[in-house]
């Protein structure tokens, strides 16, 4: 990407996320609950411990931020950057609801181009920020300079999903109602990084060593397919991109089209929906 470009694309990312805050703060319970084990699970690998010096990169509303906020006490300090003012608004009234303001602070930026001291933190956090980066190896470096001496790395990203699950199926029910393109190859997005030889080669370009990768389930319940629906379509911005241009009618239709897909993928035992993928976790050090 060019450096114009890049501007460009991120001026549409912030926008995207902004226009998609007030969903993120409505379905924050069944995200987390989804969520919270690679939260907990990258602190866990990144030894997050009383008195840790944290980066959160991309917290969005406050994830991992605020659980690792809550390990570090208030002999530590946790910084979490993100894009979006909107969804930064979320994590700083989630922040104090928990009485934890004062051990986390929340700074509109982007890894790629904010000024950070070196080696300032002992861990840096990403829970599926990286596949967004217009620039990696940017981001990269920062994150590494930003890094004490053998401070941990522990970042989140997305494996492709597989062609039988709700996730696929959902996007590809709305590509083909709306005649949207794919993104051409090398546009960031979800699953940009999901091959682990690029993710592992990226990193170590740019200086990190002792890499080590794991994979998770995560699995997002919902109620029923119309309450599957609904959270899509308030939580994901580029879904309501493709969405905007149609009529009121014909939203209606893929959206129906989405519902009755999601019928599929119902517990006959409980009548939830799950909307399932695998996470990428990987790990390493300055």
């Amino acid at each position: 990407m060019t450096a114009i470009d890049s501007k460009q694309y991120k001026e549409a990312e912030r926008q995207s996320w902004n226009s998609v805050a007030a969903g993120w703060q409505k379905w924050w319970k069944p995200i987390e609950r989804g969520a919270e084990k690679v939260s907990r699970r990258l602190i866990e690998l990144a030894e997050i411990k009383p008195g840790s010096r944290v980066l959160d990169i991309a917290t969005g509303i406050g994830e991992p931020a605020l659980t690792a906020a809550n390990l570090v006490g208030r002999s530590g300090h946790v910084l979490a950057i993100d894009i979006s003012p909107q969804m930064l608004s979320i994590a700083k009234q989630r922040a104090a609801s928990l009485g934890i303001q004062d051990v986390v602070e929340f700074k509109e930026g982007d890894i790629e181009t904010i000024d950070l001291l070196s080696a300032a933190f002992d861990v840096v956090l990403c829970r599926w920020g990286l596949m967004f980066l217009p620039n990696l190896k940017a981001g990269l470096s920062n994150i590494h300079r930003s890094l004490k001496p053998s401070g941990h790395f522990a970042a989140a990203v997305w494996a492709s999903p597989g062609q039988d699950t709700l996730s696929a199926t959902t996007m590809n029910i709305v590509m083909k109602e709306t005649n949207s393109k794919p993104p051409p190859p090398g546009t960031p997005g979800p699953f940009s990084l999901s091959d682990e030889n690029r993710l592992k080669n990226s990193l170590v370009i740019s200086g990190f060593k002792d890499l080590s990768i794991e994979r998770m389930n995560v699995s997002f319940d919902f109620d029923s397919p119309d309450n599957f629906t609904t959270f899509i379509t308030e939580t994901a911005g580029p879904l309501q991109k493709m969405l905007a241009n149609q009529t009121i009618e014909r939203k209606r239709e893929i959206l129906k089209a989405v519902t009755e897909a999601a019928q599929k993928y119902v517990d006959n035992n409980t009548g939830k929906v799950s909307f399932e993928n695998e996470a990428i976790l990987i790990t390493s050090k300055k």
